[in-house]
């Protein structure tokens, strides 16, 4: 048996050596720390969710306490293969923020977002890299990698923060769209400022940046189409396989679009989108489990990262960390955020919240690696100072952004509960069973079948309650707790699960004479 130190920095066999086998006691081992892991990292949540501490921090604690400066001991150096384990997380990360993002909210957004993901990441990674170079007199190689690398916000930490706080749609929106979609110019610019020899002409690098994005939306849009049209056709065996499919689509347009030289980031998000608004079949089910796996990468890439530093050689390293991140806290961020919202109207009480909401996570720390891999100057400087910054400006930012929201009195208004509508294809039929569960707050209670007033060609056929099923009559009135049990063909099933949501949000009077409007 191997210490775990020496597992994890095992030394290559010499010539003529033989490597020593692996067998499965070595592999119960692993799974024995990996599961321990897990079930310390979810009981993890419970306690930052209690404390406020955001789960980030808890992770990467964990990571450092298993380190060679912690209680595990465990040697861990290979920016490489964190760089690969770092990058199939985020694609998992961006599938399940996909997946979860309303097309209605960001919609009205897209514009700003796009201009934050672009025009707004010039202006920050400018501002940052110019006072890396001047205030702490990095070169300009090393400033400008810092200034790309923290640029980003990251997606993992928006969508978990942000999803819990209550604000208007378009600032959420906007937040959302831009943390999906600035991974990808952020990291061509990286991987340009870490490559041996002169950077290229700055419109060179703008060209390949724009034909990066539309390569990478184009293949991203017709696989989340394409993955969408053939789920809702093709009754698969057993219900489990649809949320394996979902994420094997979102993971193939990552895939196909890196492959055609193209934006894979971006390629995942919008495939990922795409079929979380197209009322795929099972989508509970499926939402359910991207959502677990989406905690999996992110603890597993956390924890990974907290190996990876040494927290000894920190130090010398906190000062410049500071100061850079203030200057991005409260220049570059406000500034980019000014320049690319005020032509759009924005308010200014929601821009300085998005000032704020710039939020840093993960992804800065695992962009860090990449210089790393290629031998830069000063990699591993540019890495604690990423570190460093990400680690105590997430401890600032991230719960002082539900005070800063009340304060500038952004709380958005508390939408009806929506109601939990699974589908299942009738492939031989021609028809979708459609699961509807009311909520304690629908107004879809107190209706009576009749007044659902549901396109012909779909029918209320069974209602479960108390544990007790029967047919509904035209005058069965509708409870709160309530399941139903909804048979739609196929060219009404859309306009019937349409008015279900209506009526659940509106009452029976929502869209007078039976026309109501899309609320999912």
């Amino acid at each position: 048996m191997y210490p775990m130190h020496m597992c994890a920095r095992a030394p290559r066999a010499r010539a003529g050596e033989r490597e020593p086998p692996l067998t499965v006691h070595h592999l119960n081992q692993l799974l024995l720390v990996c599961s321990l892991v897990l079930l310390i990292a979810v009981a993890a949540v419970r306690i930052s969710s209690r404390s406020g501490l955001p789960s980030l921090l808890v992770y990467l604690g964990i990571g450092i306490a298993m380190g060679q400066d912690g209680i595990g001991d465990v040697h861990f150096d290979n920016a490489e293969l964190t760089q690969v384990i770092g990058y199939a997380a985020l694609v998992v990360i961006l599938a399940e923020g996909g997946l979860g993002t309303k097309w209605k909210e960001i919609e009205p957004a897209l514009p700003s977002a796009t201009a934050l993901a672009l025009a707004g990441v010039a202006v920050s990674v400018g501002v940052t890299a110019s006072a890396a170079h001047f205030v702490t007199g990095l070169e300009w190689r090393q400033a400008l990698i810092i200034g790309a690398v923290v640029s980003s916000t990251d997606a993992a930490a928006v969508f978990s923060v942000l999803r819990k706080i209550p604000l208007p749609s378009r600032v959420t929106g906007t937040l959302e769209a831009e943390s999906g979609f600035n991974d990808a110019p952020v990291v061509i610019l990286v991987v340009a400022f870490s490559t041996a020899g002169p950077v290229d002409h700055w419109y060179l690098l703008l060209g390949e940046i724009a034909l990066e994005l539309a390569i990478g939306a184009a293949i991203g849009l017709a696989v989340g189409w394409l993955g969408s049209w053939g789920l809702r056709h093709v009754a698969l065996p057993a219900s489990g396989l649809y949320p394996i499919a979902v994420m094997a689509i979102a993971i193939t347009a990552y895939a196909a679009g890196s492959l055609a030289h193209g934006s894979g980031f971006l390629g995942v998000y919008l495939a990922s989108m795409v079929m979380g608004n197209a009322k795929l079949p099972h989508w509970p089910a499926t939402r359910g489990f991207a959502d677990g796996l989406g905690w999996i990468a992110q603890i597993g890439m956390f924890v990974l990262l907290g190996l990876l530093v040494t927290p000894h050689e920190l130090g010398d390293d906190v000062l410049p960390a500071l100061v850079i991140g203030l200057v991005l806290t409260m220049v570059a961020r406000p500034v980019s955020v000014f320049l690319c919202l005020t032509p759009f109207r924005v308010p200014w009480q929601e821009q300085t919240l998005m000032s704020w909401a710039g939020l840093r996570g993960a992804v800065p720390i695992i962009l860090a690696t990449i210089p790393m891999v290629n031998g830069v100057d000063g990699s591993r400087r540019i890495f604690n100072i990423v570190f460093v910054l990400v680690v105590v400006y997430t401890l600032v930012q991230g719960p002082t952004l539900p005070w800063l929201a009340r304060t500038l009195r952004l709380g958005g208004d508390p939408e009806a509960a929506d109601l939990g509508v699974e589908s299942a294809p009738l492939e031989r039929l021609r028809g979708h069973l459609l699961s509807v569960a009311i909520p304690e707050e629908s107004k879809m209670h107190g209706v009576e079948v009749n007044e659902l007033r549901l396109p012909a060609g779909s029918a209320v056929t069974l209602v479960v309650r108390d544990g007790a099923s029967f047919v509904p009559l035209p005058s069965t009135v509708l409870r709160r707790g309530d399941e139903l049990l909804v048979v739609a063909t196929d060219p009404v099933r859309d306009a019937a699960e349409k008015r279900l949501r209506a009526v659940g949000h509106g009452g029976k009077l929502a869209g007078w004479l039976g026309t109501g409007g899309d609320v999912r």
